[in-house]
């Protein structure tokens, strides 16, 4: 059992991390800016404030033992043409505070989702796809992400993992869940929320995937 700090738990794929890591025994801290709107399983506690402030950070992280970030660049709606929301650097300033916060208070480990064609993995991507993405406002979050896997990969003293989804859908669980690094596999086409929420906690108990970003798929479904 571990002290798990959440960031993102008002999210829905943070709704069924918050959900899992609690029936898995763990004591579960969540920082979210409403939590009067959140419905936190029971034992979860919330703690007011944003990732955009790293005060707040540094409070909702004190005492605890790991950190699961389920942060995204939001956009108006899933529409790939919705007006981005979040600022363009939302998460990649998040994660730059968390980490500071980190080590300040000696926490060293942090499971994050991240996304198929962050970072090194662009090129992999079908160039239809890579085109899509430049023209659509899905751009900004896949920025934000790259900024993110900078970030991660330029800390010291820290065992990181970056779960690459490929595309989510909210089906139910479906199950199993794969990962592989990236070039070692062909991927699934998706992988649902509740599933990938699974995989973080589990990574975090296994302390699997250190220094590592796989791509995480269902293997069926």
């Amino acid at each position: 059992m571990s002290n798990l700090l959440v960031l993102g738990g008002s999210g829905r794929t943070g709704a069924h991390v918050l959900e899992h890591a609690a029936q898995r025994g763990h004591r579960v801290r969540a920082l979210v800016r409403n939590p009067g709107t959140v419905r936190a399983p029971v034992g979860v506690e919330l703690i007011q404030g944003t990732p955009a402030n790293i005060d707040d950070i540094r409070r909702a992280a004190e005492g605890t033992d790991a950190v699961i970030s389920v942060l995204n660049n939001v956009r108006a709606s899933d529409n790939p043409w919705a007006k981005p929301v979040s600022p363009p650097t939302f998460m990649t300033d998040a994660v730059r505070h968390t980490l500071t916060a980190m080590g300040e208070q000696g926490i060293r480990r942090i499971a994050l989702t991240s996304t198929q064609g962050a970072g090194d993995d662009w090129t992999r991507l079908n160039p239809l796809v890579r085109a899509f993405i430049k023209l659509s406002n899905i751009k900004a979050g896949f920025e934000d992400h790259t900024g993110v896997d900078q970030v991660v990969r330029a800390s010291s003293g820290i065992d990181w993992t970056l779960a690459r989804a490929v595309a989510l859908t909210d089906k139910p669980a479906e199950g199993p869940v794969r990962a592989a690094e990236a070039g070692t596999e062909k991927p699934g086409a998706r992988i649902n929320r509740a599933d990938l929420a699974q995989f973080l906690v589990q990574t975090i108990e296994d302390d699997a995937w250190i220094r590592k970003a796989p791509l995480v798929w269902n293997t069926r479904g």
